[in-house]
């Protein structure tokens, strides 16, 4: 049963007494005291109110009895407002337990823990058991969530320090829950650090700092806070207790003791008649859950990971069962607790349990970045349907509206708008203004300082936070600070000239580069020219320090990011993971082909390498990698084969095997090595483009196989490359291809009669609204094409009659449509059908 708010609001008060007002909760906005769900474990929700009558405070439950709401519950409340009011799995996971909020002071209220008994409700929870601000979670522990919420409690201390304790209800009484403190502590630390730096004299946030870090696993940063900590006059709590926090940091920095990431299951792929099907293994290589799933991403440190399903994006935990039900279009992944979902509506912002926030969906949402997420709306008061940029709170509510030419994410509470042509400006979390700028471009803020523009379509510089400029325009290009060091553009022309320079402008690494990539762990990566004259062809990269000195030869087409000490990086012939150094780490595998490695357990790298996943161990053995032989029906399977004579042309091609007919089958395979693109490529030269190549088996059906062959061709340079995509319709009796003109009865109009269904799709269809107006003229007699069981589908090449972005504009028409013109006798479909 679902009840609507008004619904809600319209039954409780024909329950309260004469004279009775329903209480008002602030927070997250306003709303009615009033909420809905499963107390009894029947599986039909009970409401839950609380009214103020006569300056006293009731809690009322109603159940549904009999086809009307009868009063189940009625108990005197505490205090003298509520601030809380929900429901929650804490003693069960059948049913919900009631929780309140009673606010006995200013600024703390008593938490209440309602369970539902024979004898009525019973609150669960100590009187000294109080809050400030409470999350109500189920957080994972070392085996993932458990199904029942733990509550984290924000108690006040003094200025804007809380006291964080996370508790559970187990064994009958409320205990301490560390085990999720590295799921939940990482947020109290993101809170401890923008208080630290804002008053960084203040030593009660360095002390909850540290302790905040400690919990989170956080050593070294830990470590640095609370010696911070010591270092300031009056030490809080005490010299004693921040001496005692010092000693167990360092006790654990020399255990070994991390905290572990909740991602101990690891996604991987099968190929299957249906495609390819994603699922998940443990650290062993042990499939943990079964491949059935359109896609999967990595399990992410909340234990949860996004996956899709027939299509839809949704969001499972590490049991595998959904926690945000495949309803979407796309999910981002979480971050700062929060996810960005696209549906037919637009963008919105869900939290951990599935929950929209947002009141409505908007064109666009960028991920939360320090409290705060990016938005756009159109502004149709202007008549031109104007684009305008604001911010949206954890909570998903609108805290800066839409009212800025563009914006940028914020950093450390502090982000850079534009207010008008010629105009930006830097604003706090709430939108105030703490400086203008009056220059045509500002870039984002990095280490306090900002990239500008002076003239439009001018050289850049630097300005400090108040305008003044500190490194006048003199660069093609200027990105932001990060640890002291921006990496800078000084070339007139095409031909690119990077160096890195530090605050005061000048140079630490010469501008003399074709591309400088910052590494992270004060590390760079200097790229050199493959072709000086044709510089957009790439660069090989050297692995160079914060001063330019070069740790690595330049040997490495692609680099990573620095994680741990760790970087990927690939030679193209090879991929390594390099250390500090700038060479291959000791005790890591080289695994052959170009692509990536990440440590994701001790013993365990996951490895994506020339566009196949796989995992290994750290002698280099296989745990895990993707099926290359697709059983059919006896005696018939697909073999994958890999073709890579040059590391920018990569191919994977299917090979037919068990084919009666062996001349028949010579003659499939080769064609299909035509087909995918299977030709004479120089191994040593280096291309001006890049080309890859797959297959799927998009249809398999009695004797006919379908095959579907994709490529991509990118030219070196360009704004972005082709992609192609070829149906081989095989019979595997015979080794026959089939063309469109095979399903037809000889001599119909099949192309008058597609064309015609094909324009009554466009003209009357809205979701074929982005064809070109006038570009389609019907299709063709050898118009590309596809089945499946029960339709045909017609498409087009990208640009064809649609924009880029349409991809292959598609056409589904079923056969019941078309049965006048359908050959069933011929061997087309006699194949999948007999």
């Amino acid at each position: 049963m679902s009840i609507s708010e008004p619904l809600l609001v319209q039954i409780v008060h024909q329950h309260i007494p004469a004279g009775a007002t329903v209480v008002t909760i602030d927070k997250p906005v306003q709303h009615p005291a009033i909420y809905a769900a499963d107390l009894t474990g029947d599986g039909i929700p009970e409401i839950a109110t609380v009214y103020q009558l006569n300056g006293e405070l009731y809690l009322l439950i109603l159940k549904f009895y009999n086809g009307q709401w009868i009063k189940m519950s009625l108990t005197k409340g505490l205090g003298y407002r509520v601030t809380l009011l929900t429901a929650a799995p804490v003693t069960s996971t059948s049913r919900n337990n009631l929780i309140v909020g009673w606010q006995l002071g200013a600024i703390w209220s008593k938490l209440a823990v309602y369970d539902w008994t024979d004898s009525g409700l019973k609150d669960l929870t100590p009187d000294d058991v109080v809050f400030s601000h409470a999350e109500i979670i189920d957080m994972p522990g070392q085996h993932g969530r458990d199904g029942k919420v733990e509550i984290a409690l924000w108690i006040h201390d003094t200025g804007e320090a809380y006291r964080v304790d996370i508790i559970r209800w187990q064994n009958g009484k409320w205990v301490s829950a560390p085990d999720v403190y590295p799921y939940y502590f990482p947020k109290v630390v993101q809170y401890y650090e923008k208080l630290t730096q804002h008053y960084p004299d203040y030593i009660f946030y360095w002390s909850y700092l540290a302790d905040a870090q400690y919990k989170a696993g956080m050593f070294p940063a830990a470590l640095v806070s609370v010696q911070k900590a010591l270092s300031l006059p009056d030490p809080y709590p005490s010299k004693e207790a921040l001496l005692a926090l010092e000693k167990s940091i360092q006790q654990a920095m020399e255990s070994g003791s991390h905290a572990r990431e909740v991602t101990w299951l690891y996604p991987v792929s099968v190929r299957t008649v249906q495609g390819t099907r994603w699922g998940y293994m443990n650290e062993q290589g042990n499939l943990r859950l079964e491949p059935v799933l359109d896609d999967a991403r990595d399990f992410q440190p909340n234990g949860l990971a996004v996956v899709v399903q027939n299509g839809k994006a949704g969001v499972i935990n590490l049991n595998g069962q959904f926690v945000v039900q495949p309803l979407y279009d796309s999910i981002n992944s979480y971050v700062e607790g929060r996810a960005i979902v696209i549906d037919s509506q637009g963008f919105k912002m869900i939290d951990e349990q599935g929950h929209v926030l947002t009141r409505r969906a908007y064109p666009f949402i960028a991920d939360v970045s320090g409290g705060r997420a990016l938005f756009y709306d159109t502004d149709s008061s202007s008549g031109g349907g104007t684009i305008k940029y604001g911010y949206l709170d954890h909570s998903g509510q609108e805290v800066i509206k839409a009212q800025f030419q563009s914006a940028y994410d914020f950093q450390q509470g502090k982000a850079v708008v534009q207010i008008k042509d010629n105009e930006y400006a830097l604003i706090d979390l709430n939108g105030n203004r703490l400086a203008t700028y009056p220059y045509p471009y500002v870039c984002p803020l990095g280490d306090g300082l900002l990239a500008f523009q002076k003239e439009t379509a001018g050289k850049y510089g630097y300005i400090d936070e108040r305008g003044n400029i500190i490194i006048q325009p003199q660069f093609s290009t200027a990105l932001p600070f990060h640890d002291g060091l921006a990496i800078v553009n000084t070339s007139e022309d095409y031909k690119s000239s990077y160096g890195v320079i530090n605050p005061h402008g000048q140079f630490v690494i010469q501008p003399t580069y074709n591309d400088i990539r910052e590494l992270g762990e004060q590390r760079f990566a200097l790229g050199q020219a493959i072709d000086p004259e044709q510089p957009y062809i790439g660069s090989l990269y050297a692995i160079a320090d914060e001063g330019g000195k070069l740790l690595s030869p330049f040997t490495y087409r692609e680099v990573g990011q620095f994680k741990q000490g760790l970087l990927s990086a690939s030679d193209g012939k090879r991929t390594y993971l390099l250390d500090r150094s700038g060479q291959p780490a000791p005790g890591y595998p080289q695994v052959e082909g170009s692509g990536t490695l990440e440590v994701v357990a001790p013993n365990l790298i996951k490895a994506f390498v020339d566009q196949r996943l796989s995992y290994v161990n750290r002698n280099g053995q296989v745990i895990w990698k993707q099926n290359t032989i697709v059983p059919l029906q006896p005696p018939y399977r697909v073999r994958e084969e890999k073709y890579k004579p040059n590391p920018d042309y990569l191919v994977y091609y299917p090979q037919v095997e068990g084919m009666a007919d062996q001349a028949a089958q010579l003659g499939v395979n080769a064609k299909l090595k035509a087909l995918s693109q299977v030709k004479p490529i120089p191994a040593d030269q280096k291309l001006d483009y890049s080309y890859t190549g797959d297959f799927e088996i998009s249809f398999y059906k009695q004797q006919l196989l379908q095959l579907q062959l994709t490529g991509y061709n990118y030219p070196f340079g360009a704004a972005h490359g082709m992609p192609t995509m070829i149906y081989a319709i095989i019979n595997l009796t015979n080794g026959h291809m089939y063309e469109l003109k095979d399903l037809f009865i000889p001599n119909s109009d099949y192309v008058k009669v597609l064309s015609r269904i094909v324009a009554d799709q466009i003209k009357n269809d809205p979701q074929y609204s982005y064809v070109f107006p006038d570009t389609y003229e019907g299709i063709s007699p050898d118009q590309p094409f596809f089945v499946t069981a029960d339709a045909l589908h017609l498409y087009f090449a990208p640009y064809e009659i649609a924009p880029y972005a349409a991809g292959f504009p598609t056409f589904t028409i079923p056969f019941i449509q078309i049965k006048d013109i359908i050959n069933t006798e011929g061997e087309f479909w006699i194949a999948f059908h007999k």
